[in-house]
């Protein structure tokens, strides 16, 4: 069965793992622009933890992108002045991220943590109101357990709050909003940010699509 036109089809990324082709978290829909995975390899065998979908309208992104026109999709992933420029476009975006491995909550809250933290602190942004915002971000997942097919949603609308959704069967989604801009763009770069994103396989994926639209 094919989909209706109000009902976006969805991209198979391995069995009982799907990403919508896209997504309408407020007045428009923002399609998918590119996906991955994150995953590590023990003894050959590749071992899948999430799927990651990026969406937001290529548009609104692309016209803080002009001065890489012309570059291919290798050149754009190379460099992480472009994803600078794409973290920093003020554009509303959504990145979500689908369970494949189950792991509990706290784990992942505490990687989400330990990487933010990091960064901000190798900049000097990391003070008393990032160290607050991101201890709740920690509390959220906290309580969560991260069961295949679950779903985490950052919401990243244009000049307002980040806001982050965990949805699991059969329930519904608890949501967490994160006034702190500093923290906000810091996960946004976990994500998108160039050699130092946490799924290079994603960050390909970006380069290519924008390739593509700045081509046109």
């Amino acid at each position: 069965m094919g989909s209706t036109p109000n009902e976006p089809s969805l991209v198979v990324i391995e069995e009982d793992i799907t990403l919508p082709s896209q997504i309408t978290p407020s007045a428009k829909p923002l399609p998918l622009v590119a996906h991955g995975i994150t995953d590590i390899e023990i003894h050959f065998l590749q071992i899948k933890f999430t799927a990651i979908g990026v969406y937001f309208d290529p548009n609104d992104v692309v016209s803080a992108l002009q001065q890489w026109k012309g570059k291919s999709g290798k050149e754009l992933e190379e460099n992480d002045e472009f994803f600078e420029a794409v973290v920093s476009a003020p554009a509303e975006k959504l990145i979500r991220v689908v369970v494949i491995k189950e792991i509990k909550g706290s784990q992942y809250g505490v990687q989400l943590e330990s990487a933010v933290r990091d960064r901000l602190s190798e900049v000097d942004k990391y003070e008393d109101e990032e160290e607050s915002a991101l201890e709740k971000v920690a509390e959220f997942f906290q309580s969560k357990y991260f069961k295949k097919g679950s779903v985490v949603n950052f919401h990243f609308p244009a000049g307002k709050p980040l806001e982050i959704g965990f949805a699991a069967e059969g329930k519904e989604e608890a949501r967490l909003a994160v006034e702190n801009g500093n923290v906000a763009e810091t996960i946004q770069k976990w994500y998108l940010g160039g050699s130092r994103g946490v799924s290079p396989t994603t960050i390909t994926a970006l380069a290519n699509s924008l390739s593509g639209h700045l081509g046109k």
